[in-house]
């Protein structure tokens, strides 16, 4: 039988065993309150994994579209140099649009830096170029040299020093996001085991009697698994609805906010969370199982 067949078998269960688990006391609201809080946390890290690898893919592929030509040289060889590297960019296969800057729009770029107020036309400011790649891309290295023997002024920046960074870091990111799943369902386990641990210990009196009068360890231990594994789907569910529900109430993406306001579920990426609970089932059945079984042994 699977995993999902025991389980499902578990929650049919037998009612009348279920006398056997104390339905009030420490261990129902420890298992209630760690399996929620769990599942809460799980959410936040599954929407940091999913956002971290959505944003890092649109800044890639923005970054790769296109690329940048500086151009530094004397007030009176600027214009040249700039119609240079404006006629070698527009015979370059590979390249779809080309555009000089203007000053509102460096002035834009560089108010983050130095202001709203800065004078950009008495400043030794490079003219920039927009360079936007078409679907086959463009020989960098060519290029380059072309640039340099035609504007020696002209620097060429395909922005792989912004791309290489961004992808480390978000698969760093992502795999701290799944790691800390991992730590989530690990503590989760641990925390139901204790809580199994402690109901079958307080019970060791009833326990004896049930075997007493015939009572088979699997009919005891499907009692408690039945018991416990209710319980942890009952708190996650309630934690993955707080955790979803917090998550939808964060701003949304926006240019400004950046990565803070991109953190959350986007389109169908809203059904992975219903896998929680699903999750937190399956850990507490074996959780559960396994503790019940050994308590039983030792109780012999």
């Amino acid at each position: 039988m699977s995993v999902l067949g025991d389980i499902v078998g578990v929650a049919r269960g037998d009612h009348q065993a279920d006398r056997v688990v104390p339905p009030t006391g420490h261990t129902a609201w420890l298992t209630l309150f760690t399996s929620g809080a769990m599942a809460f946390l799980a959410v936040f890290a599954l929407a940091l994994s999913l956002a971290t690898g959505r944003l890092a893919t649109n800044w890639g592929n923005e970054l790769a579209r296109t690329a940048t030509v500086r151009i530094s040289a004397p007030a009176g060889q600027e214009d040249a140099q700039v119609r240079a590297a404006m006629q070698v960019l527009e015979t370059t296969p590979g390249i779809a649009e080309v555009r000089v800057l203007t000053d509102e729009e460096q002035r834009a770029l560089l108010e983050p830096w130095f202001g709203p107020d800065l004078p950009i036309e008495a400043l030794p400011v490079p003219r920039m170029i927009e360079v936007i790649e078409d679907g086959d891309g463009y020989d960098s290295e060519g290029l380059r040299l072309r640039l340099t023997a035609e504007a020696p002024g002209a620097v060429l920046d395909d922005h792989t020093r912004w791309r290489r960074p961004l992808v480390s870091a978000a698969s760093r990111l992502r795999t701290l996001g799944l790691l800390s799943i991992l730590l989530i369902g690990a503590a989760t386990a641990a925390m139901i085991t204790l809580a199994a641990n402690a109901a079958l210990a307080a019970n060791a009196q009833v326990i004896r009697v049930l075997r007493l009068v015939g009572a088979r360890d699997v009919y005891i231990a499907r009692a408690f698994v039945r018991r416990f594994t209710l319980r942890a789907v009952t708190g996650a569910a309630a934690g993955t609805v707080a955790g979803m529900a917090a998550i939808a109430l964060l701003p949304s993406a926006s240019t400004e906010g950046g990565f803070l306001t991109g953190l959350g579920f986007q389109g169908w990426h809203w059904l992975w969370p219903l896998v929680i609970p699903v999750l937190a089932a399956i850990v507490a059945f074996w959780a559960t199982r396994t503790a019940a079984f050994r308590s039983l042994r030792e109780l012999m």
